[in-house]
């Protein structure tokens, strides 16, 4: 294909504003149609401006649709897309069930286009060369894979659409809670390194899901997955600790351990006996790219739909399974914040979410909170 892509964006406002920004600074792209009932903010003229993202891929000959619009929509719209021949980049979490994974699947089959998942951390050069590093022997055989996530998020975070901090709207699947949303990201990446792709890879799901605020899904969670073939992966995942740190991917050997922080691309190799870690860092592209050359020349994509099948199987039994447990009170702590947006901190979740990953246990395992 030659010429630029016309590409379409449902969902401008908030991150959907990065796709509109990603599309106009990009040598490769022109936004001919953006659409959101709130208005299609600022873009440029000849852009035509939608209230809906339906109406948009319908009159609208697009190489590109991006979805960034609630996670309810994602299937039907993606599906219209794809039958209106057009590519699609998905935001996460891409599908609410594992049918829905197999439904775009077959779809994105039948109409020889492809969909991209909005996991940006696939991205980077460092997945790769942290499944390598592990593959290597370097640190020993292979004791478990971990995720930390320890995020900081409001009150108001959890009412920021009508469907934050759900379950199920209208009897139709969300799964808006921290391991399937904000921090999705760490448990998408973590199997990544693992190599577990589709939902078939994964077997068990121990799921301990734990709330501080008052909404229908988690926000302070851990659950211990295993995978096919024997690799168990632990997440210990907060949106309840006071400040913000740098979530990472944990992988620990019998002999030393990794740490893949990415959200900087950095992989940090630990070596039993050795006083410092080996620091390495590595680049990344843009998913909005990656598809852009996938579509001119056919180059496999770096976080297609068919290698989100694992996360969603997870996602699935999340959604479906016993309701977050409410935290005790008494470790609680509310605060206020600057701008007037109210913290439900949980106290010792850091610490938490870290034996999680590392010992490979839930907190209920654990005994904590």
């Amino acid at each position: 294909m030659t010429g630029l892509l016309r590409v379409g964006v449902a969902g401008v406002h908030g991150h959907g504003r990065s796709h509109v920004d990603a599309v106009l600074a990009g040598a490769d792209f022109e936004l001919v149609a953006v659409a959101d009932p709130r208005g299609g903010g600022d873009v440029p003229s000849s852009t035509r401006v939608f209230a809906d993202a339906a109406s948009m891929i319908d009159d609208v000959d697009l190489d590109v649709v991006v979805l960034s619009t609630p996670i309810p929509t994602h299937t039907e719209l993606t599906r219209l897309a794809l039958a209106r021949g057009a590519n699609v980049l998905l935001e996460k979490p891409p599908v609410p069930s594992v049918a829905d994974h197999h439904a775009l699947l077959s779809a994105s089959d039948a109409a020889s286009r492809a969909v991209q998942v909005g996991f940006q951390s696939l991205g980077s050069e460092g997945v790769a060369a942290t499944a390598e590093t592990l593959a290597s022997g370097v640190i020993g055989d292979l004791v478990h894979v971990g995720a930390v996530g320890q995020w900081s998020r409001s009150e108001q975070y959890w009412r920021r659409a009508p469907w934050a901090g759900h379950r199920v709207i209208d009897g139709r699947l969300v799964g808006d809670g921290v391991v399937t949303n904000p921090l999705a990201h760490a448990v998408a990446t973590a199997f990544a390194i693992a190599g577990a792709a589709a939902p078939e890879d994964v077997v068990s799901i121990d799921a301990d899901l734990r709330r501080a605020n008052d909404i229908e899904t988690d926000d302070t969670s851990s659950l211990v997955v295993g995978l096919r073939g024997g690799t168990r992966v632990a997440a210990g995942l907060a949106v309840t600790a006071a400040r913000r740190r740098e979530p990472y991917v944990l992988v620990r050997g019998t002999r030393g351990f990794l740490v893949y922080l990415y959200t900087l691309d950095t992989l940090h190799v630990h070596l039993d006996g050795a006083s410092l870690p080996r620091a390495y860092a590595f680049e990344r592209i843009s998913l909005l790219d990656d598809l852009a050359a996938h579509i001119r020349d056919g180059t496999e994509l770096l976080a297609p739909l068919h290698r989100t099948g694992a996360f969603t199987r997870v996602l699935e039994a999340i959604v479906t399974g016993p309701p977050a447990t409410p935290i005790d009170p008494e470790l609680v702590r509310v605060e206020g914040g600057a701008d007037g947006d109210t913290f439900r901190q949980v106290m010792g979740v850091e610490d938490a979410v870290e034996r999680v990953a590392w010992e490979g246990r839930t907190f209920r395992d654990l005994g904590l909170l």
